[in-house]
């Protein structure tokens, strides 16, 4: 088989990627699929003896480094065995080599990478896409456990959830990115954040999906947003094909740039079936000779982060239009209550509302 996707599921700790990747073999398996799993690396050196607490500096860089190379090593080996299938098959890894730079020194970081002729940009680039399961420390507080992993230091107190909350987005930035990011939310209920990581998954392997609408709002500032990644977004429309819409983007992380190239075709009136891919800068300026002359370039500062489980995004819009501030929710389910933070002031509800698409934002008038 060509082109074998490769899946990661990350998250902070307590996110539900157990579970999650019991769900996805049996989905996918049930649809023909065969769906291999990479095992988490760092959890069975910790199993095996080794420990991120030891005061040895020495015996901590050696197994960081191992934990590195046997990652590397062990997905290689299944994409090998993916692509001696006769059947559809992709690999989702428990965990992948970027969370590796979210536990130690950039420095520290810098050298193992070396030492494994790669590098930042390179290990972003073997997957095909990065689920984030929000951990419970964050918004399910009353999920939170330690039951289910005998090597979480992260206990179930006040402390404990606060370093499990700043570890769950060190692990978001260190997937930063990446053009396939995905956050997934906490839920009232488990199963949604479950079913929310089939869809993506659905998505990656090029399966129809049900049309849904992502949250929005017009909304003003009050007061000073978190911790938050941004980036400036550069986003010009190709000419495509009725029932088409075909989106090219620029995303700047402070001088780190990534390209996608994105299409959206309506398969049926209630399906809809996204493909994405990145896209190098030389074929990037190529393509913008396919502009759309009837619409313009949209430039906007986008602001993510997380608030008590949910993932917020916020664009800031330059041109065609300014002043205009969006906030978008990312899977919230339709029976869910927003979790809007005290710091924004909702203007409108625009959810659904086809003026404020960025593709018909982009009309000119």
């Amino acid at each position: 088989m060509n082109n074998i996707k490769r899946i990661v599921l990350t998250g902070g700790p307590c996110a539900g990627k157990t579970t999650a990747l019991v769900r996805i073999v049996e989905h996918f398996s049930s649809l023909g699929f065969k769906v291999f799993t990479v095992p988490e690396v760092p959890t069975m050196y910790s199993q095996g003896g080794w420990s991120y607490l030891t005061p040895n500096r020495k015996l901590y860089y050696e197994g960081e480094l191992a934990i590195l190379e046997t990652q590397l090593a062990l997905e290689d080996s299944f994409m090998r065995l993916a692509e001696t299938c006769t059947k559809p098959a992709f690999v989702v890894c428990d965990r992948g080599t970027m969370d590796i730079s979210a536990y130690i020194a950039p420095e520290m970081w810098d050298d193992i990478t070396s030492k494994c002729g790669t590098n930042t940009n390179q290990l972003r680039e073997r997957y095909d896409a990065v689920l984030h399961l929000v951990s419970a420390a964050d918004g399910a507080e009353q999920y939170y456990t330690v039951a289910n992993n005998a090597n979480r230091y992260e206990q179930a107190n006040e402390e404990g959830l606060q370093l499990a909350r700043d570890l769950d987005k060190k692990v978001n930035r260190a997937w930063t990115g990446h053009p396939h990011l995905r956050v997934i939310n906490n839920h009232d209920v488990f199963d949604a954040k479950l079913r929310r990581v089939i869809q993506e998954i659905s998505n990656v392997l090029g399966l129809p999906q049900p049309v849904t609408e992502e949250r929005m709002y017009i909304i003003e500032l009050t007061g000073e947003l978190p911790e938050c990644i941004e980036s400036e977004i550069t986003q010009t429309y190709l000419v495509g094909e009725p029932d088409c819409e075909i989106r090219l983007r620029r995303r700047d992380w402070g001088g780190e740039v990534v390209n996608v190239h994105k299409t959206k075709k309506r398969v049926s009136p209630g399906e809809v079936l996204e493909t994405e891919r990145q896209v190098s800068n030389a074929l990037y300026e190529s393509l913008l000779q396919q502009a759309d002359p009837y619409r313009s370039v949209i430039r906007k500062t986008r602001r993510s982060f997380i608030w008590k489980g949910q993932y917020f995004e916020i664009d800031f819009f330059h041109a065609p239009v300014d002043h205009l501030m969006i906030l978008q929710t990312k899977g919230v389910a339709e029976q869910e209550d927003v979790n809007f933070p005290p710091f924004i002031k909702v203007v409108k509800d625009i959810t659904g509302n086809k003026e404020y698409y960025n593709y018909n934002i982009a009309l000119r008038r």
